[in-house]
């Protein structure tokens, strides 16, 4: 995933050093209820469409933008489905980083169908909910807050491991 110039500019003054980034997952469904989810080219995995907030950016904005980069499918934001702190990566260069994510539910326009729309992705497809493939714990919450459709948003303890499940 390419670094923001916010970012990068953060590094050059901090190093390697942790981090906390303000984040947005957006968990799309079809009209049949299936999530969205992207294998993503850094890692092979799946996980739900999402990314950092640039300085100065509304969450819903960057929702919007992210959905739209990387699924190259302008959605239908709905509502916030929960706010939670993680993952926790470090990554290969050895940057360290702590995200604090607001998950949304969106939907997509009838008859629309997504693409991969950048070198973040390897690929998307559908899943039904009962049949969700490996993800981090995170993506897993956020996709089944969203498909219990609750107005309410959901605040979570501490996640017990960063291990997918």
């Amino acid at each position: 995933m390419p670094i923001s110039p916010y970012l990068k500019k953060l590094r050059e003054k901090i190093g390697h050093d942790p981090v906390l980034v303000p984040g947005v997952c957006v968990v799309i469904f079809n009209e049949k209820g299936e999530v969205l989810l992207h294998r993503q080219s850094d890692d092979g995995r799946w996980h739900s469409i999402g990314g950092s907030i640039d300085p100065h950016e509304e969450p819903g904005a960057a929702a919007l933008r992210e959905a739209k980069e990387e699924t190259g499918v302008e959605v239908i934001l709905e509502r916030v489905v929960s706010v939670y702190a993680g993952p926790y990566p470090t990554y290969n260069n050895g940057d360290e980083v702590m995200f604090v994510s607001i998950a949304f539910a969106a939907r997509l326009p009838a008859g629309v169908e997504p693409r991969v729309g950048d070198d973040e992705s390897l690929e998307m497809r559908f899943f039904k909910v009962t049949e969700l493939p490996e993800l981090w714990e995170w993506d897993r919450r956020a996709v089944l807050e969203a498909a219990k459709g609750n107005a309410a948003a959901a605040f979570y303890d501490p996640p017990s491991s960063q291990k997918p499940v």
